[in-house]
């Protein structure tokens, strides 16, 4: 490549570099400098519906996403200044080919051919998350009801709903049938405060136990 090509480059990419480190410094200065909650005036969000931050949450994400791509352009812009410095600037780093001058007209910070990047691209595509290879189903290291020693505890999924009893973004008309909050989080098979149906029948002669149904005789 001649020397009045390799200025032209390096006066783009510092074009670029000047765009990038004023974008992230606006990011910063516009809301990702001070947290969520001081930037909608909330001191907690917890007792509100989650789509009544919605679009702060989504603002919040996109420019935390701006601030990313920012660094990571950044940082190539920077090793582009190093390959002008080592007389590598314009040549792929893996095959060693030149460079076509119309991908850099384009991306001056491209340190592959076309080619190479495209094999990389298609190497680099993931089918699913790599992080659902840790993950697990809710309430699986804390759920104890198909452990027969010890599903009478009180386990994950029982916290759970002493929690959420308080109250969540749940409403009781989600569930058909259920009239307050007590009914939506309790609106389950198991019985509350007994381990055996048995132990919930009083010391009476009146009550008979029928087909762990409690009857009460008139």
């Amino acid at each position: 490549m001649k020397g009045e090509q390799i200025e032209y480059f390096r006066q783009k990419l510092q074009e670029e570099k000047q765009i990038l480190t004023k974008q992230m410094t606006s990011l910063k200065k516009t809301g990702l400098g001070s947290t969520l909650g001081e930037s909608i005036g909330e001191l907690s969000v917890c007792d509100n519906h989650p789509a009544d931050i919605g679009d702060e949450l989504f603002e919040r994400s996109k420019d935390i996403a701006l601030l990313d791509n920012a660094h990571l352009l950044l940082e190539k812009v920077e090793y582009a200044f190093k390959k002008i410095a080592g007389g590598t600037y314009g040549y792929c780093d893996t095959c060693s080919q030149q460079i076509l001058l119309g991908r850099l007209e384009a991306l001056p910070w491209a340190n592959e051919c076309i080619d190479c990047q495209r094999h990389d691209d298609a190497l680099g595509v993931a089918e699913r998350p790599l992080e659902e290879s840790s993950l697990k189903p809710p309430f699986q290291r804390t759920f104890l009801d198909f452990d027969p020693a010890q599903s009478v505890g009180f386990d994950g999924e029982d916290a759970l709903q002493a929690v959420m009893s308080y109250g969540s973004s749940d409403t009781p008309q989600d569930i058909p049938g259920t009239h307050d909050y007590k009914d939506l989080f309790l609106n389950s098979d198991e019985q509350q405060g007994i381990v055996d149906p048995a132990d919930a029948i009083p010391n009476h002669s009146n009550v008979i136990l029928s087909n762990k149904n409690i009857i009460i005789k008139k």
